[in-house]
């Protein structure tokens, strides 16, 4: 059996992320599409593959799954496009939508990028997110431990997270904890940062199981250091994801352990950036062979965007936020 994967853009992120780890397996074969295709032509003689001169061409190619690589302020554009020619599955770059930039996502992003799910869903359109977060080491080690040491339900949650990061900070809420039900939020006067600039905010929130917790982005973190700082109080434990597999800090509650988890020191941060993608594609690709969901299914973005709009409202409006009275997902 053959797949084909079809890729809509090929930047910098497809060429450094995707197209090596979906290049190098032997039942993939790739089908390129790129508005200026003088690019798709180049990393088709480097990596191989077939270049298609429009989106159509390359949906009758039939591709299993496309995915939509594009930058994100053209992501809904060129989604609302393929949907039009019916594929099969789109495998989405994060976040799902943000048309000013993923350090600016509003209300607006949210809405349209439901619409757009649901008519995936009306057309039988598979829809899958990368969000490879996930797939680092150490929240892999995380979820294993927790399991393992049976540390019981998420009671607080507090971050601390770069721009960067912030899409991938509030899906890891999600996925070791539970969604967010209810927040309420300020942000800084002022716009800081240079790169990624940006009002800083603050979010107070209340998720589904009742656990509690707060969430600062910003884009006055230095690089240099720890990008992303998530801390879960469990029932029975603790735990500290800091930075791109940074150092893990575990308290078991029920040994009375503080212990510490660290990569090897051979290995840099942007190291296990690179690999997590190969992970969280390789886990998409099994999905694909074996008929199963995708790992990360394409609501897990909209579930990010509709705590992003929560936010934005709840600043706007000075009061907090019910997020599925008034930004029902609906799906």
């Amino acid at each position: 059996m053959t797949i084909r994967i079809g890729l809509v853009g090929t930047g910098s992120i497809a060429k450094r992320n995707y197209i090596p780890c979906l290049a190098d397996q032997q039942d993939v074969s790739l089908g390129y599409f790129n508005r200026t295709q003088s690019k798709a032509e180049a990393v088709a003689e480097e990596f191989g593959g077939e270049v298609f001169d429009s989106l159509e061409a390359l949906i009758d190619w039939s591709p299993d799954s496309v995915f939509v690589l594009t930058r994100e302020t053209e992501r809904l554009a060129i989604s609302q496009d393929l949907l039009s020619l019916n594929p099969r599955r789109l495998f989405f770059e994060k976040p799902l939508v943000a048309a000013a930039g993923q350090e600016n996502v509003s209300e607006d992003d949210f809405v349209a990028a439901r619409a757009l799910l649901h008519r995936a869903a009306a057309q039988q359109c598979e829809t899958a997110m990368i969000f490879n977060y996930r797939f680092f080491d150490q929240p892999i080690k995380a979820k294993e431990l927790i399991a393992q040491r049976e540390f019981g339900r998420v009671v607080n949650i507090t971050g601390l997270v770069h721009y960067a990061c912030w899409s991938h900070a509030i899906d890891l809420l999600h996925y070791f904890a539970d969604p967010i039900v209810e927040l309420s939020a300020l942000q800084s006067s002022t716009v800081r940062g240079q790169r990624m600039a940006a009002h800083d905010v603050t979010a107070a929130f209340r998720t589904g199981q009742d656990a509690t917790g707060t969430l600062i982005g910003t884009s006055m973190l230095d690089w240099t250091f720890p990008l992303l700082e998530l801390t879960f109080n469990f029932e029975k434990g603790r735990i500290h994801i800091r930075d791109l597999d940074g150092d893990m800090e575990i308290l078991d509650g029920h040994s009375g352990r503080h212990e510490t988890y660290a990569i090897s020191r051979d290995r840099s941060r942007w190291d296990q950036y690179d690999a997590s993608f190969g992970k969280s594609i390789l886990a998409y690709l099994d999905s694909l062979r074996h008929g199963l969901p995708p790992p990360v299914p394409g609501i897990a973005g909209l579930q990010e965007l509709q705590v992003e709009a929560a936010i934005r409202r709840s600043i706007a409006l000075k009061r907090p936020v019910d997020l599925a009275a008034e930004l029902p997902l609906e799906l």
